[in-house]
């Protein structure tokens, strides 16, 4: 299986190939792009894992007692990087042979190792976990604006179900746009709040844990362990970038040290920001911990800044979703019915769905575990096989096995848990 050298297609192009077929890749080759400096990946990397659902983190402390959520954390992010680094070793050792060419995306990489069933596996679950992340960015605004404005209802309608409807008509605007490339930097402004946000609520934090002693709890049991693997696992999926980052890196040879430390870094946030919410607020932290500011002016600037970068990141989010779909159904052309079709199922599992954290859970055990652990570890077993050692093939099948568990067991918790919340 060869890709051919001219059928390319980018969430980053102007205008899809004319002729797609099924082995054209998601992201195309990049022609005179100037490479990437080690502190410009690590910026890239940052970007591409960090996202809204570390909001969710403290009530997923909570759930299931600090130094347990701490231990998963750190857990997922190792086991998350070295599923990276296989993806990247996999994808290094199939360019070497002979006849392959340029692998851009974890799509190209499931049709090179599994032809067209690897393919429409990346393809599902890349749809799935770009659809799921959206869900959940209409979760959290519709529950933000109402905790902020309104309360549970207005005039009898729910306002969650209000502020969800309002954004529809916008968003079927926003994805009906054929090129975001001049809504990419929204992405990079997004973060920047996210991260703005994370501090304004750490610095509460503190501030209210020094007048008191937590009263909190260091486990939560067997039951939850499941929910909270799943909301970590969320919390750091970006497999998908990997392959397309490393290809910009200028010194590939450093790109695993990069990649360790970034995770790293972000692990300790993670933890701080989790950790330090759910001191403050103990048993009364919020699903979504800037429910718990309260309603003051440097609070409801933080909250509207967030809704309003998700809002805008909606569209490129989905944007992975439409080529996908565009590709498969109506042979590489822009389809606006189909866009509005999308946002429309999107924005109704949205409404049925009560709980932010319980929904990141949801899309980490159900999705990205498959993506982040048994994809990757599956590829790398299938490549290296006649040269792995034991511990080698042992590692792999464990990874797979795991992410398995992982993924059926963390699926089940948390369809109990959010079916088990009156909406």
């Amino acid at each position: 299986m060869v890709f051919e050298k001219q059928a390319t297609a980018s969430s980053h192009a102007l205008n899809p190939p004319p002729l797609p077929r099924e082995d054209t890749p998601l992201l195309g080759k990049a022609r005179n792009r100037p490479l990437s400096s080690q502190s410009k990946t690590f910026a890239n990397v940052f970007i591409a894992i960090v996202g809204a659902g570390v909001l969710g983190l403290p009530y997923s402390f909570k759930r299931t007692g600090w130094i347990m959520s701490l231990i998963m954390l750190f857990f997922v992010a190792l086991l998350t990087c070295h599923c990276m680094m296989l993806l990247v070793h996999t994808r290094r050792k199939l360019e070497s042979l002979t006849g392959f060419s340029k692998i851009s995306s974890f799509g190209d990489l499931g049709f090179v190792v599994c032809g067209s069933i690897g393919r429409a596996v990346v393809d599902v679950m890349i749809v799935l976990s770009q659809a799921g992340f959206c869900i959940g960015y209409l979760i959290f605004i519709a529950n933000t604006l109402a905790n902020l404005y309104f309360g549970s209802t207005f005039m009898g309608i729910s306002a969650k179900a209000l502020y969800i409807w309002g954004c529809f008509p916008f968003q079927l605007g926003l994805n009906s746009i054929k090129t975001l490339t001049h809504l990419a930097p929204l992405s990079i402004f997004a973060d920047v709040v996210d991260l703005g946000a994370m501090g304004v609520v750490m610095v509460e934090d503190l501030g209210i844990i020094a007048k008191k002693i937590p009263n909190v709890r260091a486990f939560g049991g067997f039951s939850v362990f499941f929910y909270g693997m799943g909301v970590a696992v969320y919390a750091f999926e970006g497999v998908g970038m990997v392959l397309p980052l490393e290809s910009e890196t200028k010194d590939k040879a450093k790109f695993g040290r990069v990649l360790v430390i970034s995770m790293t870094l972000i692990a300790l946030i993670y933890g701080g920001f989790g950790a330090l919410g759910y001191f403050a607020f103990e048993e009364n932290v919020k699903d979504i911990i800037t429910a718990n500011l309260g309603k003051g002016l440097i609070s409801t600037m933080v909250q509207l800044g967030l809704c309003i970068n998700l809002f805008f990141t909606y569209p490129l989010m989905m944007n992975p979703v439409y080529e996908v779909f565009e590709r498969r159904f109506h042979g590489g052309n822009y389809c606006i019915w189909s866009r509005w079709l999308l946002v429309l199922v999107v924005s109704l599992i949205a409404l049925l769905v009560p709980n932010f954290a319980d929904f990141l859970s949801l899309v980490g055990s159900s999705v990205c575990c498959g993506l982040g652990f048994v994809l990757p570890a599956l590829f790398h077993l299938m490549v290296f096989r006649e040269e792995l050692s034991w511990g080698g093939w042992s590692s792999d099948v464990g990874i797979v096995a795991l992410g398995v568990v992982l993924g059926v067991s963390g699926t089940w918790s948390s369809l109990s848990e959010i079916f088990s919340v009156k909406v």
